[in-house]
């Protein structure tokens, strides 16, 4: 009997996988749920109770958020990263970080196969095989409803075949929250002209008076909030999320070129993450020199462009993390900010590597460090190249080739 580990989600593909590999290919099947934020106890205990009745010989629930954290979402967080100037890349670095997991399992119980609900019409489809096959050279790959081009329909109708006349029901918006993001998919983002309503976001605007928040950073993680340290930059991302969501805050709807070629939209809230990278940026501005700001954006693009494409065991990666974890040496201090329903304002920084030093000079009123005579030194040296350009090209057009 084939051994077979299932990234199981809980959702209809991957509920369907179970049955069809158990009942239809004689395999046993290991039901994985990889919990990279989002899920309950109550949730995985209902997942667990629905894998085992659909056949799964065993279910396992991996807890892999600090692994995530530690990993990913600090480098995300390091390199300001946000896809398109707009999504914090919540669901595509999530699924890498579940398909290692799926990977590692595999191995460990010596499985000859791994499986994945993925249709042939996205980009997970493509995470997961780039994991499996690094990870997992020797290791089967099956994907039942991108074979076999499965319909949502023809997968209820074969459950209930089976047995399984369960609600199969679609909800009308199909949600996926996690530790640095939720994402909103329905039939306003299949189209370009709509918006999502509020009523497809996951968490209802509920706090209406605007509150004020420091945000602590040390070498550009996050620490504290109003003064209070956290146990783990983890819990105050979480605790973050928590006093942040009921404003709404960080909602929006992401339009990216997919691993595929084609286009896609989908929807999210994200009021963490959005809040961090906007804070940390912030704080950067404060700390950076100007060239080490302009080449962490150039590398920070990269990093989030191939961990999108499924990329993030490539060794550039690894590079890449040291130059974003080395500029963060001196990114510490509070951000000060307010939030309101559906937004939040960035007031300032107080930070003891503050660049914006008094005993340089205050732009625009006093200069203290040079004279009036160094300036206009500097700024004839600046211009010079510039001058003898226009010079020689102006001899030049007056003066053409015979």
């Amino acid at each position: 009997m084939k051994k077979v580990v299932l990234a199981y989600s809980g959702g209809l593909d991957t509920s369907f996988c179970i049955p069809w590999l158990v009942r239809e290919n004689g395999c046993e099947v290991h039901a994985l749920t990889v919990n990279t934020g989002g899920f309950t106890p109550g949730d995985l205990l209902q997942l667990e109770q629905r894998a085992l009745q659909l056949g799964a010989a065993s279910f396992h629930a991996v807890d892999a958020r600090q692994e995530f954290y530690d990993r990913c979402v600090r480098f995300l967080l390091f390199g300001n990263v946000l896809r398109n100037n707009t999504y914090p890349l919540s669901v595509s670095a999530e699924r890498m970080f579940q398909a290692l997991e799926t990977a590692r399992y595999a191995l460990l119980k010596q499985a000859q196969a791994v499986a994945h609900g993925s249709t042939g019409a996205g980009n997970d489809q493509v995470r997961f095989d780039l994991a499996f096959q690094v990870l997992g050279p020797d290791l089967e790959i099956i994907t039942p409803i991108r074979d076999r081009k499965l319909s949502r329909q023809e997968e209820i109708e074969q459950l209930r075949n089976w047995g399984f006349d369960w609600n199969w029901e679609k909800a009308r918006y199909s949600v996926n929250k996690g530790l640095w993001g939720t994402s909103v998919g329905g039939v306003e983002t299949l189209g370009s002209r709509q918006g999502l309503p509020d009523t497809a976001f996951p968490t209802p605007l509920s706090a209406t008076d605007a509150r004020r928040l420091s945000i602590s950073f040390e070498n550009g993680e996050i620490w504290g909030i109003d003064g209070e340290r956290f146990a783990s930059p983890l819990q105050a991302i979480e605790a973050l999320q928590s006093m942040a969501s009921p404003f709404a805050i960080g909602r929006d709807i992401h339009v990216g070129d997919t691993i595929i070629g084609i286009k896609g939209r989908v929807g999210f809230e994200a009021a963490a993450p959005l809040i961090l990278i906007k804070a940390h940026h912030l704080l950067e501005k404060h700390t950076l020199t100007k060239w080490q700001q302009y080449w962490k954006e150039q590398l920070a693009n990269w990093y989030g462009m191939l961990l999108h494409e499924g990329q993030f065991l490539e060794p550039v990666m690894r590079n890449i993390e040291h130059f974003l974890a080395d500029t963060q040496a001196t990114v510490t201090g509070k951000v000060f900010l307010t939030l309101h329903p559906y937004r939040f304002v960035l007031e300032g920084v107080e930070s003891s590597f503050d660049l914006m030093d008094p005993r340089f000079g205050h732009y625009g009123e006093m200069n203290q460090g040079w004279t009036g005579d160094d300036v206009k030194g500097f700024i004839r040296i600046a211009g010079n190249a510039s001058r003898i350009w226009r010079a020689v090209s102006e001899v030049s057009r007056e003066s053409p080739p015979a």
